[in-house]
């Protein structure tokens, strides 16, 4: 059994943490994950063209009624996210009002910018784990100056929105654990192994992060077309492009190919100045189509370069189970090696 202190601290069994994947439901996977173990993250949905809040607060309460475990849930903060600072507040009040909410609901996952917003609102409940998603070691710099509890290191290797720094997990992971060995730190970004698992928390990780992975699996609600493409994939399958918050990688296909190339951060900002609701609208369908209809042709799929570690479709028990077991076993063998 490996403990780190988010084992101990969450009370889960595995430092396994399914990742958010915006805009698509993880309803499914959160109530699997956290049941066999690990910690199940609920991601921001902006799809359907459903009242986001409703939405939210329905996928929490499914949670709720289908395990007694721990769990978490992400909110995207970025400039584009209109709907952020409502829900920022609600999760306090839903917590406040709800006694098994602020029992299980303990980890909330801040991204795209907004730490700052966040934590202001956030400081006030004591008892909520307040990390938020960093891509470069300035950027972890900012977050701890604002008393976030813990950082989920990013690198660009991984699926869906990355960051225009495009510093891998490997080297960004030692920085902050060398910089921040204090801080509770989650590994995110090309982990989909054992071996990611084991190098992760040797390196001073307290859990990992896995979104691609948990993607192929049996329980994920993401529709079974786009499950498909994952394990024959190869890591030369994506591709980073322009998203709705900035580079975004999808797995190659016509609509990646189509989408033109990444541009720079003030060309994005000019961008979104200029985005009409509809054009928001339209490119949003480009994921919906995916998810709800499987156009793994003309629609937007976000897969990280682990696709390429990646060759069957497991159940989520057996990836938390079986990855742990693993991990612990290279880190033995590791530690044996010593004289």
């Amino acid at each position: 059994m490996i403990k780190t202190r988010i084992t101990e601290q969450f009370g889960i069994k595995y430092p396994i943490i399914s990742a958010p994947m915006g805009p698509f439901y993880t309803t499914e996977l959160t109530i699997a994950t956290s049941e066999a173990g690990g910690l199940g993250v609920l991601s921001h949905v902006t799809l359907r063209g459903l009242n986001s809040i409703d939405d939210f607060k329905s996928n929490i309460d499914q949670v709720i009624e289908h395990t007694d475990k721990p769990f978490g849930f992400n909110i995207r903060t970025a400039r584009m996210q209109t709907d952020h600072k409502i829900l920022l507040r609600k999760v306090l009040q839903w917590r406040k009002s709800d006694p098994k909410i602020r029992e299980q609901m303990i980890y909330g996952l801040t991204s795209a910018g907004g730490a700052r917003v966040a934590r202001k609102i956030w400081d006030k409940d004591k008892d909520l784990y307040h990390f938020h998603v960093a891509p470069a070691l300035w950027l972890v710099d900012k977050v701890v100056d604002l008393g976030c509890h813990g950082i989920v290191t990013t690198g660009t290797e991984g699926g869906g929105h990355q960051s225009y720094e495009k510093i891998s997990t490997m080297v960004l992971l030692q920085e902050v654990c060398n910089k921040y060995p204090d801080k509770l730190i989650v590994s995110c970004g090309g982990v989909a192994s054992p071996e990611g698992v084991a190098a992760s928390l040797a390196m001073g990780a307290d859990a990992v992060a896995m979104g691609t992975r948990f993607i192929a699996s049996t329980e994920s609600e993401f529709h079974q077309n786009y499950k498909d493409l994952i394990p024959p994939a190869t890591d030369r399958d994506t591709e980073l492009t322009t998203g709705g918050f900035g580079p975004i990688r999808l797995i190659k296909n016509k609509y990646c190919m189509e989408h033109g190339q990444v541009i720079s951060k003030n060309q994005k900002i000019a961008q979104e100045n200029a985005y009409e609701l509809d054009e928001w609208l339209e490119d949003l369908k480009k994921y919906e189509i995916v998810y709800t209809k499987g156009d793994v042709e003309n629609g937007a799929i976000p897969v990280g370069q682990s696709c390429g570690l990646i060759d069957s479709i497991m159940n989520v028990g057996d990836i938390i189970t079986e990855f742990t077991s693993k991990a612990e076993e290279l880190l033995k063998n590791v530690s044996s090696r010593i004289s």
